[in-house]
């Protein structure tokens, strides 16, 4: 008898091997073969898609934490004297919420890194989801047809936010205490339903009994579970509508260039999760934030000077400071308190509805009804990134007005002039921002014309042989000639006519607010060249004048024939020229 390593031929075995039994096991139960294209989906690779992957591993974090620490905190407002190892609070009366908050911080073995966790999770997630909605807003992904799914996000990240408060509120310190006053406040300055809301939310007058053990219900039951569901819903219509992805060589409306789910997206993707949750728990270990002991228990007759809240709550903080008190009264005797109604109620309702609702004023405004797969370069419309930089501007200003005490305190200035300063800024800032912020992104769109037109600066001086020394500019590559020709030029909707053959125009109003809204969004927009100008700009880049013999600009070339007019096919120039006449063939037929 001879021995072989020969392996018998897969036809020839008797038994299926152990994997693909399993494999066939849980595929009759689980269907798992019916979803094998997404082995395949495709993710594109751009560093500004890594906020959404932030906030949805830090929420992932939130959950794991989160549960752990609702096996050791009592949403109790029963009174009780605290008895622990922090000393400085000992016969202190206080609730069983803010005892147990306690208990968790100097008694349960890795409380304090927990509970630290969950708060700086919670901040980084508010804050991620913030910067991934400006990049949906700056780059127009909102646009048909993600508009539900715009609508989804943004609500995600206003319920993420009154999630974020309501957690906070949860240890009924002094400082979270006072938060809730302030919402207490808010809340009855609702006209009508204002009371019946308070009576919902807070049980009664504040502080009360029901206030923490109903919040805490909203907290981990209620809210988690509408947002997950709604994360839930946004990555299945991510998947189904496929990824946004930047303007370039090879991207079209019809494909998306990146990398497969499985295996290099899936394994950048976990490695990425570990290194969000490293850093968060980094900050859990090193940086202290909100120590609870400090503030003590909450009491109505106290509050701590320079408290604060956490950041997301910061804008409507300053709106209330530097609104005045003003309140009138209507007929049958009731107080329309517009200190507090118009700040933290109608500033920042109007301020939502009008974020959520721009994909329908734009597709509105241009009459677009096309998909959109292919992502704008924020320059590219300087309304929009002005209008986005006047909101940022804006909410910066009551920002730093919520700490107006803090910064008249460390600065030694007067707390009126400061508050004065943001009333007078929440008008000029955004404006003179909005301002700027246009003419900045005008200004991109014609340095990338002249880039394209006369190529970009090398700093390499070169004199002719009559003497003139003239700077040498080398063409653009053509992947970035073409990300910068390949922009939509979207037509302002025509001035309406008031009649025709003498009968009156019944649309003319409404066609006239369609056409300003148009020309406001995309009027005075810098024109992309023409044909006739992009074969000029060829002479400028003729190979014969990098050793002075051709123009007298000393533009050299790497390819080209020598009279400077390279086949309008593309294939031949490297300055990117071509492709640009060849995209610009295409938009014209």
């Amino acid at each position: 008898m001879t021995a072989t390593d020969e392996r018998a031929p897969h036809s020839a075995r008797t038994t299926e091997p152990k994997g693909a039994r399993v494999a066939d096991w849980a595929d009759s139960r689980l269907g798992i073969y019916n979803f094998r294209f997404l082995i395949r989906k495709v993710f594109p690779d751009h560093w500004s898609f890594m906020f959404g992957e932030i906030a949805l591993y830090s929420f992932i974090v939130l959950l794991l934490t989160g549960v752990w620490l609702t096996m050791f905190f009592d949403p109790s407002m029963r009174e009780t004297v605290y008895n622990g190892s922090h000393n400085e609070l000992h016969g202190i009366p206080m609730s069983q919420a803010y005892a147990s908050t306690l208990r968790i911080s100097f008694d349960v073995r890795g409380g304090l890194l927990i509970r630290q966790l969950h708060h700086w999770s919670a901040l980084v997630m508010i804050a991620a989801l913030c910067v991934h909605t400006l990049r949906h807003f700056l780059t127009g992904s909102f646009r048909k047809p993600r508009e539900v799914n715009w609508l989804i996000g943004f609500t995600l990240l206003v319920l993420v936010t009154l999630e974020g408060f309501v957690g906070y509120s949860l240890p009924d310190d002094l400082l979270s205490g006072t938060g809730l006053r302030i919402a207490e406040g808010v809340t009855l300055a609702i006209p009508l339903v204002g009371t019946y809301l308070t009576m919902f939310l807070f049980g009664g007058e504040y502080p009360g009994h029901d206030v923490i053990p109903r919040f805490y219900s909203f907290h981990i039951l209620l809210m988690p579970g509408i947002i997950l569901a709604l994360v839930t819903v946004h990555l299945i219509y991510v998947f189904y509508h496929k990824h946004t992805q930047f303007r370039g060589p090879g991207r079209t409306e019809n494909n998306v260039v990146g990398q497969p789910l499985m295996p290099v997206y899936t394994a950048k993707a976990g490695g990425f999760f570990f290194l969000v949750f490293g850093v968060l728990a980094m900050l859990a270990g090193i940086a202290q934030i909100n120590p609870v002991w400090t503030y003590g228990p909450y009491r109505g007759d106290q509050i701590s000077q320079g408290s604060q809240p956490d950041w997301y709550m910061g804008f409507l903080e300053g709106a209330l400071r530097a609104m005045p008190s003003w309140e009138f009264v209507i007929p049958g005797g009731y107080t329309v308190n517009m200190g507090v109604l118009l700040p933290a109620v109608i500033l920042p309702t109007v301020l939502m509805a009008v974020v959520a609702l721009w994909p329908f004023l734009e597709a509105w405004a241009t009459g677009d009804r096309e998909e959109h797969h292919l992502l704008d370069r924020p320059r590219e419309h300087p309304t929009r990134t002005a209008f986005v930089s006047s909101i940022v501007a804006f909410y910066l200003v009551l920002f730093f007005g919520g700490a107006n005490d803090v910064i008249a305190e460390r600065f030694h200035l007067s707390l009126n002039q400061i508050t004065w300063a943001v009333r007078i800024g929440v008008f000029v800032v955004p404006a003179l921002a909005y301002v700027v912020t246009r003419r900045i992104c005008l200004g991109l769109q014609h340095r990338d014309i002249e880039k394209v037109l006369h190529g970009r600066e090398t700093g390499r001086i070169r004199r002719l042989p009559h003497g003139e020394f003239i700077e040498v500019h080398a063409p653009l590559d053509q992947g970035t000639a073409y990300s910068i020709l390949a922009r939509e030029d979207r037509p302002i909707a025509p001035a309406p006519v008031a009649q025709a053959d003498g009968v009156k125009n019944p649309h003319a109003r409404k066609q006239m607010l369609r056409h300003r809204v148009s020309r406001w969004l995309y009027g005075n927009q810098v024109p992309k060249p023409t044909r006739e100008e992009l074969l000029r700009s060829l002479e400028h880049f003729d190979p014969a004048s990098a050793d002075g013999h051709g123009s007298s600009n000393g533009h050299g070339s790497a390819n080209g024939h020598s009279n400077g007019h390279g086949p309008s096919h593309g294939h031949v120039s490297s300055n990117g020229h071509a492709a640009a006449l060849e995209q610009q063939e295409q938009q014209t037929h």
